[in-house]
């Protein structure tokens, strides 16, 4: 693999890159030449008995068939017996793959429900994860997963340990509590899945997680080492033969409305345009995914950010046509994960980041049509993706085209490429072009452990001269439940710029290493797993070669108590040093100056269990900053009536003493959602911060009639608060909002 687009002057860098990750492609090559001896296999049974999916498991063919076999605790005690028994049975006709699940309990009335919203997070309560290897490519997945309360959630695992909940799929699920516990029933059509036609043997994993225990129990890799998805660990079931894919062709056609009263402009009016969004299946293999006269009325919006640093916020994508098969696309430039509650180095580098289209300075810009191919041939992943945007009053109509292939080496390992087209600017053109690695192994020099080297090359051209213009970096990341270890060198020059990507901060050369170690101590204080932190980076301009920012931070103390509550942080210290080279404002009228400003932070991080009905998190850091001092505090506090309701209402607030003026930073953020079942549900988000004097509220609510059949309604209304203050607020911009649409599907 070569890096063929650097200068000449580069040539000795990516020689060097190369060579530090080839040790790594043979221990890669050594641990993949044979599968795993333990790998877990079942044959499905088929059934030609009709299936109604009612939560009952009372047709016969549910007790004849056999069983998958007995879950195995992942956690806290790895290898044993669950505490709980869990009977997992497969079937399957020419439609459908079905799964029948008793999940048993000795305490009943303690199995906990509380969450029905579609794609809700169900960390917090009992639940089943499933994952559908269907190519048995070991790297994606189907995901699904339920609770008592019969909550739908699906998405696409990726890169072993990612997901993407927003991708839907037509699927149906029930489940009812019993006197033993509770029973879930699921049908997933094969229509809904892409697989080789003519394989009968998937990748499978199920997971059970009893939450007032903490316990995880698995079918397959049941290692504390092991994720759940990473879909490398998962068993295998096969007599798959027969299955129906139609001709793989999915029409939605959908009428979305609009009307908006506003304060601000010229755009008062009611607006109804019908659209269509649509799939095709080309082959088994290569999935054709459209949109024509796009709507997004129904995304959520997104979480408000007070930006307190000299470089950009991110806000991640949450429109579903960009979402779906996102995983192709994904590069080698972002991460590693850091553990929890660790700052991250806040430098990643996207190439291709999907909110650059159709969103300029915060402004939707219309789409007319967006084509996106992705699939499969052979061990080579590829991705295309074309979008067309309409003209608006502060930015002409543009075309966009990303390119993206994965050559996928033995189990976890790719080499990759990608290339993007277009400038969402007014009168700017752009590409980007980059390649990317990613050695992975879970059985790191034969110690069953994880280990990951990824390494990434990029140019943008942006029609100027630069030799100022890459990006490139490698990382090595050992992430492991007893030890992490992460080491990252990333370069990001000045007039690097991927027209169609984003980058948090440039003219820098980034280091960073760190290591956790995360023993699980019995019988001590009731102490689940203790966690022990020390990360440094650094960075380094590369006009001047000057340090302009680092930061050590150690955590000493971090609990995690059987009970679920939590210590995350005692003592937890930041030792920062910043140097400003132009002066940089903060915040309204408080300037500081260009030097050097050394800062030493200490923060404490409480949580109760959010097994409990009321549950809070408190987050308070206090010390040095900037020039001055600050404290900051973060609480949220969430009450629960399950399964319909859940109340939460957060403060991010900074309350900061400098000589250049005093100021407070404060954003407000409050949910409160009710359904009425897992087909029908009200979200409402309410958020205020000082810094805009906004205070928004959307109240979304999406009814699905039956799979595939929704209809979404959306309110939003934005005030501005009185320039007096208090809680006297002038109203701005309404917008109501509705879509329908209607799956057909041949």
């Amino acid at each position: 693999m070569t890096f063929t687009f650097f200068k000449r002057s580069n040539s000795l860098r990516t020689g060097l890159l190369i060579t530090a990750i080839a040790p790594v492609l043979c221990i890669a090559q050594n641990s993949a030449s044979s599968e795993n001896s333990e790998t877990r296999s079942f044959t499905v049974s088929q059934t030609t008995v009709k299936i109604n999916v009612d939560g009952e498991l009372d047709e016969t063919i549910w007790s004849e068939a056999p069983t998958i076999g007995n879950l195995v605790q992942q956690q806290p005690n790895p290898g044993t017996a669950p505490t709980e028994r869990t009977e997992v049975t497969l079937l399957y006709d020419s439609n459908n793959l079905y799964i029948g699940v008793k999940a048993y309990d000795s305490e009943p009335d303690k199995v906990i429900g509380t969450q029905m919203e579609r794609d809700a997070s169900l960390s917090s309560d009992d639940h089943l994860e499933i994952v559908l290897d269907t190519f048995r490519d070991q790297r994606n997945a189907f995901y699904f997963a339920t609770n008592p309360s019969g909550a739908f959630v699906d998405g696409l695992a990726f890169g072993n340990e990612e997901l993407n909940t927003d991708w839907n799929a037509i699927w149906d699920v029930r489940t009812k509590r019993t006197d033993f516990g509770w029973v879930a029933e699921i049908a997933i059509p094969f229509k809904s899945l892409n697989f080789p036609a003519n394989e009968s043997e998937w990748g499978f994993n199920i997971s059970r997680n009893v939450y007032r225990k903490l316990e995880e129990s698995r079918w397959s890799g049941a290692r504390l080492e092991t994720d759940f998805l990473q879909i490398a660990e998962a068993g295998k079931i096969t007599n798959l033969n027969g299955l129906n894919q139609g001709i793989g062709l999915d029409i939605r056609p959908f009428i979305a409305a609009s009307w908006l009263n506003s304060k601000t402009s010229n755009d008062d009016g009611f607006d109804a345009e019908p659209g269509l969004d649509f799939s095709y299946n080309v082959t088994s293999s290569i999935k054709l995914t459209g949109t024509i006269n796009t709507d997004f009325g129904e995304t959520e919006v997104d979480a408000r950010q007070i930006n307190l640093s000299r470089f950009s916020l991110f806000f991640p994508e949450k429109r579903s046509f960009f979402l779906e098969d996102a995983g192709v696309f994904a590069f080698a430039s972002t991460g590693p994960n850091s553990p929890g509650g660790v700052p991250s180095a806040r430098a990643d580098v996207y190439p291709f980041f999907s909110r650059r289209i159709g969103l300029v300075n915060g402004q939707e810009v219309p789409i007319n049509v967006g084509l996106k191919g992705t699939g499969k041939a052979g061990n080579t992943d590829f991705g295309l993706l074309y979008a067309g945007t309409d003209n608006t009053s502060f930015v002409d109509s543009k075309e966009f085209i990303v390119a993206r292939v994965k050559q996928n080496l033995f189990e976890q390992s790719y080499v990759g490429g990608i290339f993007t087209d277009g400038n969402p600017a007014l009168g700017m053109e752009g590409e980007t072009y980059g390649v990317d690695a990613r050695l992975a192994t879970s059985d790191f020099l034969g110690t069953d452990k994880n280990f990951v080297v990824n390494a990434y090359g990029t140019k943008s051209d942006n029609g100027g001269f630069s030799d100022n213009d890459q990006s490139y970096g490698i990382s090595a990341h050992y992430p492991n439940d007893s030890y992490v270890g992460e080491l990252v060198y990333r370069v990001i020059e000045k007039d690097f710029n991927p027209a169609l990507g984003f980058v948090q901060r440039k003219n820098v050369r980034m280091y960073r290493a760190g290591a956790s170690y995360n023993p699980r101590p019995k019988n001590l204080w009731g102490i689940q797993q203790m966690f022990h932190d020390i990360f440094y980076t650094q960075f380094e301009r590369l006009d001047n070669g000057h340090i302009e920012s680092t930061e050590l931070h150690i955590t000493p103390l971090d609990y995690h108590f059987q009970s679920g509550d939590a210590i995350h942080a005692l003592i937890d210290y930041d030792r920062t040093y910043e140097r400003l080279f132009e002066p940089f404002q903060i915040s309204p009228g408080v300037i500081l100056m260009p030097g050097e400003y050394h800062n030493n932070r200490f923060k404490t991080t409480i949580a109760t269990a959010r097994k409990r009905r009321m549950t809070a998190f408190v987050n308070a850091s206090y010390g040095d900053f900037w020039s001055g001092s600050a404290e900051q505090i973060s609480t949220t506090i969430t009450y629960k009536l399950p399964p319909k309701f859940n109340f939460s209402i957060a403060a991010n607030q900074t309350f900061a003493h400098l000589p250049e003026g005093d100021f407070i930073a404060r954003i407000i953020t409050s949910n409160i959602d009710f359904a009425v079942s897992p087909f029908l549900s009200f979200t409402n988000l309410l958020q205020y911060d000082n810094r805009s004097d906004n205070l928004g509220w959307q109240s979304r609510v999406r009814w699905t009639l039956q799979p595939g059949r929704d209809l979404f309604f959306v309110f939003n209304q934005g005030w501005i608060q009185d320039p007096m203050g208090g809680f006297r607020f002038n109203a701005q911009d309404t917008k109501v909002s509705t879509k329908f649409q209607y799956t057909f599907r041949f």
